[in-house]
């Protein structure tokens, strides 16, 4: 990776994020950025009564990835100088509209853009598209108990808030790759085939590519 030194790979649940973001972190000698969601004390609890738990899991996310970005981010490494994440900041927005009502998204939206523009931006934002036949099918074979009662309907209510937002971008580099018919976790050439995809250089704005 040669041409930018903070990406965030982004994408629905299920999307592989975490694999890819991992795999190219190893192979290139990047700083990984994880998600730290998995001792978040009101997932599971949101998965089972979302209107009870939303408000509070996504306080919860905005505070942890927000204190997690701002260390990462402003900490010098100069052996690892290019920092790889699996999320951006931005996704906490997108899901707090997918989960909240109305009165409470009001408000969690003004927190969020309160601290928002104190974070940096990714030089190139990735987003790997999947159709939500293919999302259910990773769901299930990752086996996270919290996630198999996932309904297509909440999928693509979050796929959706991904795309509305892209949809206003114009002061990032925003890069939508089809990955359907690729099984980049498994194939090294189709791996190869993604990390050449996200290294070529990119205007500002949306690039949309079928791996």
């Amino acid at each position: 990776m040669t041409n930018y030194n903070f990406i965030a790979i982004e994408g629905n649940i299920g999307a592989g994020k975490t694999t890819l973001a991992a795999s190219i972190s190893n192979d290139f000698n990047a700083r990984l950025i994880l998600e730290e969601f998995a001792d978040n004390s009101f997932l599971p609890k949101f998965y089972q009564e979302p209107e009870k738990y939303a408000f509070p899991l996504e306080l919860s996310f905005l505070a942890e990835r927000y204190q997690q970005l701002k260390t990462e981010l402003v900490r010098q490494d100069i052996f690892k100088p290019r920092v790889i994440s699996d999320y951006y900041f931005l996704k906490c927005l997108i899901f707090a509209k997918a989960n909240l009502d109305e009165d409470e998204f009001s408000l969690y939206s003004k927190l969020f853009h309160i601290i928002n523009d104190s974070l940096p931006k990714p030089d190139l934002f990735v987003y790997l598209y999947h159709s939500i036949e293919r999302l259910q099918e990773n769901i299930k074979k990752r086996g996270r108990t919290f996630e198999q009662n996932i309904t297509d309907d909440y999928l693509i209510k979050i796929q959706t808030g991904y795309f509305d937002f892209i949809k206003q971008v114009d002061d990032l580099r925003v890069l939508i790759i089809d990955v359907n018919n690729i099984d980049f976790a498994n194939n090294p050439k189709h791996y190869k085939q993604i990390v050449d995809i996200i290294n070529r250089p990119y205007d500002k704005g949306i690039t949309r590519i079928t791996a």
